[in-house]
């Protein structure tokens, strides 16, 4: 079991070789920082505690400044556990970074969704509404509260309230690619939260280390070439226009003679 945490970028799109495209969520990896090493004799379970983004001395408060001092690391924004590790590879104020996953390895990504506020039945459950005309006084309302015993509202009845901000975890996701230049790991698919959002990636619970064979990416950029290809296609379009001109102002100075002929005739 291993983790790191990262921000949601947002969602793209990759080319293998064969020409499969592959959806994947982009996750910004800043080097986290194991800021405490957790053991079964003094805390009863062994985990690391990573510390990730980096803030102002100012806005730390003492007991989290201490904490990082331990580690000889600058004060951290976000704290979280990371269990079932082994924690004699690790070392207080090790120094984590992208390349801790490989291309094709199964992750688990958790997240925080996106907060919706205060919504009704239809949007948070997915409830149908009543008829909108012929009287009818039921629109967008939860319907029946129950029946007519034990006269009270049964737990677990689907009512309107807060909806959004879960932590939700998807599970057996792929790891497509390893950009360790800036710090950059590309995950296929979608994952929990908005853009910004702190992800947490860690090796997948049911997948037992399993590792895909991964197909080699392509680039997509726009080279050299089509642009110059583009450029000569423009110049003959214009010369075809220059030429199609010319005609029509030769036809317009014999139609001119004509009349002044015509003129000293008369």
């Amino acid at each position: 079991m291993k983790g790191i945490l990262g921000r949601k970028i947002g969602m793209t799109q990759v080319f293998t070789k064969s020409g499969k495209l592959i959806p994947v969520t982009v996750v910004e990896v800043e080097k986290n920082v194991v800021t405490q090493i957790k053991t079964k004799e003094n805390d009863g379970y062994d985990a690391i505690q990573l510390g990730f983004g980096n803030t102002r001395e100012k806005l730390a408060t003492k007991a989290s400044a201490g904490h990082t001092a331990k580690a000889q690391t600058t004060p951290k924004r976000f704290f979280r556990e990371i269990k079932g590790v082994d924690i004699n590879s690790y070392t207080l104020g090790q120094e984590i970074s992208a390349d801790i996953f490989t291309p094709g390895e199964v992750v688990d990504v958790t997240g925080t969704t996106k907060g919706k506020g205060f919504q009704g039945v239809i949007k948070r459950h997915g409830q149908s509404r009543g008829p909108m005309g012929h009287g009818s006084h039921y629109h967008r309302r939860p319907g029946s509260m129950g029946t007519m015993r034990p006269m009270r509202v049964f737990k677990g009845k689907k009512l309107a309230g807060h909806m959004g901000t879960l932590t939700v975890t998807i599970q057996n996701l792929e790891v497509v690619a390893v950009d360790t230049e800036n710090n950059v790991i590309l995950v296929s698919g979608n994952i929990p939260g908005p853009k910004k959002g702190l992800v947490i990636i860690k090796s997948a619970v049911k997948a037992n280390g399993k590792v895909n064979a991964m197909e080699e990416l392509v680039s997509y950029d726009v080279e050299e070439p089509v642009l110059e290809e583009v450029n000569e296609t423009q110049e003959e379009q214009v010369q075809e226009d220059v030429t199609l001109e010319k005609p029509v102002v030769e036809e317009t100075a014999e139609v001119s003679e004509a009349e002044e002929t015509t003129k000293e005739e008369n």
